[in-house]
């Protein structure tokens, strides 16, 4: 199985970084954030860390506009849904039609944008350890990786499969996952999963399932919301075991002006563990606007970008 990876860090002069930093301070204070997007364009390309967009909470669901919306946002890359699942047999995957497909490919490529995952978020509301044609589902979602090139998806646990609550679900979660992880393997791609466990019962599952292609999509709010500390759980979890990390808190305030995070701390434990990734960013939006979504998130964007691309 191989290890999706990016690149060290591209080199700075003094005066790019001393120019980037300058812009981004002034856009913090302007209501207009108009330099927020312009800061880091130069920036993407060969970075450890990237920064990404989901594209559900952008309110753009598998929606050609998330592109543009993205680039204006300054973000690097975005997480595209598979579309909503309901009692559907499968999800209203419109990527599935290689037309469809082919313009989402070619908007990225014109805009320097990446597809750094594809979502199955329709797990948060269906149950995966009693949902029938679950098989058929992820299979899906893989055909759809293979077709883009995408190397990574998420894939929650969500409310219905919550093993924290719900711990007589795990042996069927793991029955499961043990049947996804070979599919995964032969299409060299990752299925990150999202639970509500500590890192320590995350491993003790992810060690049970055996399978180098399902591994922890970790998510910071997780961690803060149960009390846990987020450097000590990657630690705890591994470099190999997490493939990509949701980056943001619950909603109320931007990552920059909430007290729970201290996003240099935790740069330097991924640093420490040489883990590389996709930082994606979900939440964390301002209470007194949260459906501005070009503020929040482009706000967000810029912050993460302060630290991990600096």
């Amino acid at each position: 199985m191989k290890t999706v990876k990016t690149s060290s860090n591209i080199n700075y002069t003094r005066r790019k970084f001393l120019g980037s930093s300058a812009i981004l301070t002034g856009g913090l204070l302007l209501a207009k954030q108009q330099s927020w997007a312009a800061a880091f364009t130069e920036l993407a390309k060969g970075q450890q860390y990237k920064v990404a967009v989901v594209d559900l909470m952008i309110l753009k669901r598998q929606k050609l506009g998330a592109f543009q919306l993205t680039k204006d946002i300054g973000a690097d890359g975005v997480e595209v849904d598979m579309g909503g699942l309901g009692n559907r047999v499968t999800f209203d995957n419109q990527l599935a039609q290689p037309e469809i497909r082919q313009q989402f490919l070619d908007k990225a490529k014109e805009l320097n944008l990446e597809i750094c995952s594809l979502a199955m978020t329709g797990f948060f509301a269906q149950s995966f350890a009693k949902r029938d044609g679950v098989d058929r589902m992820v299979q899906d979602c893989i055909d759809t990786m293979k077709a883009m090139n995408v190397k990574v998806a998420f894939l929650p646990l969500g409310v219905n499969s919550d093993l924290t609550k719900n711990p007589e679900l795990c042996p069927a979660v793991v029955e499961r996952l043990k049947l996804i992880g070979p599919k995964a393997e032969a299409a060299d791609v990752i299925i990150g999963i999202e639970t509500s466990l500590s890192a320590t019962d995350e491993a003790k599952l992810l060690n049970e399932v055996g399978s180098p292609a399902i591994q922890s999509y970790f998510n910071f709010a997780n961690a803060w919301d149960n009390g846990r500390d987020i450097c000590e759980e990657l630690k705890i979890l591994g470099k190999k075991r997490i493939c990509q990390i949701h980056c943001t808190n619950t909603d109320g305030v931007w990552l920059q002006n909430d007290p729970k995070v201290d996003l240099k701390k935790i740069k330097k434990t991924l640093d420490k563990m040489k883990w590389s990734g996709w930082l994606v960013i979900g939440r964390s939006r301002d209470a007194k606007d949260p459906r501005n979504v070009k503020w929040n998130f482009g706000a967000n964007a810029a912050y993460l970008k302060s630290i991990f691309q600096s």
